[in-house]
């Protein structure tokens, strides 16, 4: 860590980010919106943009040097030591429909390691941080990951069938009908309850590092595993293929599951 950093800077930074966005991203909710279409077929709102801009703000501010990676304006100096990756409304379908189950994802990068992620649910009123070496939290209580080490007794979530490519719906199939449990919708929201302990399994695609980076600085320090479907770190790199556990043991049933699927076994 670069000498004029502290953890506790860190994190007052991280809670500015997520108070700036929340007091844009809040003033559009269930307002009539201006939605476009990206390249990706996802729909963005003003209020994604001006809640970015507002998050790059402070950032240029407080951290000129530091990188950015963030969902709406792009990349700066993402070969920095330490990169702030950035969705300022993660769920802009939940948004746009009225749903309160979006939120504001920031992860700090460090040396290809998660330092600090947050997932913060404005309209909740729900914070949830993960530090590495220091632990998980929801609105300054400690949380952690529950102790489940089965798929047969596990509760597995993700956002919507329609994430999935065939071969990919086919492996989640397989293994969330093998789980106790199998829910849909609620974006990040899922892995703040995989955090909390009410949530096992968390499985994913498609998805950006500004979609699973803060997600994985939480879930990690709540004693989760998150990795890819090969069972591999995450990083800026990463297919998009996410798969969250609560516990080494599940993650570990849960992968051989996926993995055979896929492969037609």
């Amino acid at each position: 860590m670069p000498p004029s950093v502290s953890p506790s800077d860190e994190l007052r930074i991280a809670h500015a980010l997520a108070d700036a966005a929340a007091a844009q991203s809040l003033k559009y909710f269930r307002t009539p919106l201006d939605i476009v279409t990206k390249a990706d077929e996802s729909p963005v709102t003003l209020a994604d943009r001006a809640a970015e801009s507002a998050m790059r703000e402070i950032l240029g501010r407080e951290r000129p040097a530091d990188g950015i990676f963030g969902e709406e304006h792009g990349l700066e100096r993402v070969d920095a030591d330490s990169v702030w990756v950035l969705d300022p409304i993660d769920g802009t379908r939940s948004f746009i429909t009225g749903s309160p189950l979006w939120g504001t994802l920031i992860a700090l990068v460090r040396g290809g390691r998660v330092e600090l992620g947050m997932v913060d649910m404005p309209v909740l009123r729900e914070r949830w941080i993960g530090r590495a070496g220091i632990g998980a939290e929801r609105d300054g209580q400690a949380v952690r990951a529950s102790g489940c080490s089965a798929v047969a007794e596990a509760r597995i979530v993700t956002t919507s069938p329609d994430i999935f490519n065939a071969a990919d719906w086919k492996a989640f199939d397989t293994l969330s009908r093998r789980c106790a449990m199998r829910r849909f919708g609620g974006d990040c929201y899922g892995y703040a309850q995989l955090a909390g302990g009410t949530i096992d399994l968390v499985v994913e695609t498609g998805l950006q590092p500004y979609d699973y980076l803060g997600p994985a600085g939480l879930i990690e320090a709540a004693g989760g595993v998150i990795t890819d479907w090969q069972g591999l770190p995450l990083n800026l790199q990463s297919d998009g293929r996410v798969i969250a556990a609560a516990t080494p043991a599940l993650h570990s049933e849960a992968l051989e599951v996926l993995g055979a699927a896929a492969g037609g076994g």
